[in-house]
């Protein structure tokens, strides 16, 4: 990284100390990054631009499979957002008056909370697009905290409400980008069993309120109603088997954030300087007077009388952005298991003759060892027999045994060729006989410091086969899995173009077209942008 400058005009990167107003700091740094203004405004450079719309695609055709499929979640939340026209009478944002936002698959103005709660839960369903893991080494920011890419929404709610083009709101996703994933790398709320959605809603208050010409102090008054009223718990990611609160956290987190700028724009006035406030969660956890001891080292900003546990450095310009650390996801399956998944294709290509036998009778046992919170979250044992779509792609064993099942099937194993997709979280995919029959055959350690030292820079995982002679099949330790931001080895595009379009089959019989509506973003004009949701799509009976 880059030299840390307080200068938004002239370098590239702004330091937020511990011991200032962060809100009101993010809320400033995200008015200028936004800005008109070439000497203020924002410079991701190309290439952070193309990544961020390759998220951005991949999000989209994620949420429009989700809908094809009538998936509950998403499809409660779109016949709700219907339900909330923009009319003459109810434009008023703040003192001034704009048109709607739209949902996936019509051109009704509504309004763009519930826009982009319906939108942003259809995003998430599969738990299928991009992933972060907040870590930044070259700064010491290694607090691990998971997140994703399910907010481009917002940006594009916004868009359509100022009459701003493809540019701009792609600008504006690389904002949202780089403040989630900042706030991921310094904070870890997984820790304190806070959900990781609540760094995605802070930034969601910050570009919501930018985009619509907030004032610094409205945008700080909206994240610090959003922190002080909104915090979700990871109790919605727990148990044996998982609801439809797990998948519409981050959208229901964002909604409620997009009302907080509507109601700072109006005049209301929430809780300002949050980040340093000593009753929330960010001191309460690690701050002066902390109720609970920080897990790990701790952290000098903390014993400082009147700040916040961490100094947020954030990007402007060049390639230095948040969104180039991020991880694609090729298929459906929890981040965690990436690594899992690659050592079997690497094993099986390394040792065909393992799949020589369909029945699977050539592998005999399975070992797999990995680092918490892999081990605690997929390989829980509680997650052994899932009996939900929202259970089972959460489940380790059924992750690799339904990868396993397919190679099988398939005689071979490629990203392309085994991609996991929602028909293997069909109820008849989860009780398959194979599936089930190999799932016994898997055994899940935890690898201690080696691994856990090594996560999350990577995600480290090895596995041993043995098959039907005894003969074990070792893939080493697995760091950077295809898709990872470190990978360098696999053709991504490729596997992308695969995804994308495997997933932008189920909506549209032909889905090119449906494809390029959303790549090339900063090449549309604003009536594209517009009418970006005006498109149909097939729905299909039976999925759920």
């Amino acid at each position: 990284m880059t030299a840390v400058a307080a200068d938004t005009a002239t370098k590239s990167q702004i330091k937020l100390p511990a011991d200032s107003n962060q809100a009101l700091g993010i809320a400033r740094f995200a008015i200028d990054f936004l800005s008109d203004d070439a000497g203020k405004r924002g410079q991701p450079s190309a290439a952070v631009l193309e990544r961020a719309n390759l998220f951005y695609t991949d999000a989209v055709l994620c949420g429009l499979s989700a809908l094809a499929l009538k998936t509950n979640a998403p499809t409660v939340l779109r016949d709700e957002a219907l339900q909330y026209p923009v009319t003459e009478t109810t434009r008023l944002i703040g003192k001034a008056k704009r048109p709607g936002a739209t949902v996936f698959g019509s051109k009704a103005q509504v309004q763009p909370e519930k826009a982009i709660v319906a939108n942003c839960s259809a995003v998430r369903e599969w738990d299928s697009n991009g992933t972060n893991f907040g870590y930044n080494p070259e700064l010491g920011h290694t607090a691990g905290e998971f997140g994703h890419n399910d907010f481009y929404s917002v940006a594009i709610a916004a868009a359509q409400m100022t009459g701003r083009d493809g540019a701009f709101a792609l600008r504006a996703m690389v904002l949202h980008d780089e403040i989630r994933g900042r706030l991921a790398e310094v904070f870890s709320l997984k820790t304190y069993k806070v959900d990781h959605v609540v760094h995605g809603a802070i930034a969601s208050a910050a570009v919501f309120g930018a985009m619509l010409g907030a004032t610094a102090e409205q945008i700080e008054s909206a994240i610090g109603m959003t922190v002080a009223h909104a915090i979700p718990f990871r109790a919605i990611r727990a148990g044996k088997q998982l609801s439809d609160s797990k998948g519409a956290s981050a959208a229901i987190s964002t909604e409620f954030a997009v009302l907080s700028v509507k109601r700072s724009m109006a005049g209301f006035l929430g809780p300002r300087d949050i980040f340093r406030n000593p009753e929330a969660i960010f001191r309460i956890f690690e701050g002066p007077g902390q109720m609970f001891q920080k897990v790990g080292a701790t952290t000098a900003n903390a014993k400082k009388a009147d700040a916040s546990p961490f100094d947020l450095v954030l990007s402007r310009a060049g390639d230095d952005f948040a969104v180039m650390g991020m991880h694609f996801k090729l298929g459906l399956y929890e981040h965690q298991s990436a690594g899992a998944l690659q050592a079997v294709i690497d094993l099986i290509n390394k040792a065909p003759n393992l799949l020589a036998d369909k029945s699977g009778s050539k592998i005999a046992g399975i070992k797999i060892t990995a680092y918490e919170p892999a081990f605690g979250i997929i390989g829980d044992p509680a997650k052994r027999n899932p009996t939900t779509r929202q259970s089972a792609d959460h489940s380790m064993v059924y992750i690799v045994a339904t990868l396993l099942r397919k190679a099988l099937e398939a005689g071979k194993a490629g990203w392309t060729e085994l991609m996991l997709e929602p028909q293997d979280y069909h109820a008849d995919a989860i009780n398959n006989p194979l599936t089930r029959k190999l799932m016994e055959k898997i055994a899940f350690a935890h690898g201690g410091d080696e691994y856990d030292r090594n996560y999350p820079d990577g995600i480290p995982t090895s596995m041993v086969i043995t098959d039907a002679d005894g003969k074990t099949h070792d893939s080493g330790m697995v760091m950077y899995p295809a898709g990872h931001a470190r990978n360098t080895t696999a053709d991504l595009k490729g596997i992308l173009a695969h995804k994308f379009a495997l997933l932008g089959a189920i909506a549209q019989a032909d889905p090119k077209s449906l494809i390029a509506r959303f790549e090339k973003l900063d090449a549309k004009s604003a009536d594209q942008v517009r009418d970006l949701h005006d498109f149909s799509y097939t729905t299909h009976d039976g999925y759920e």
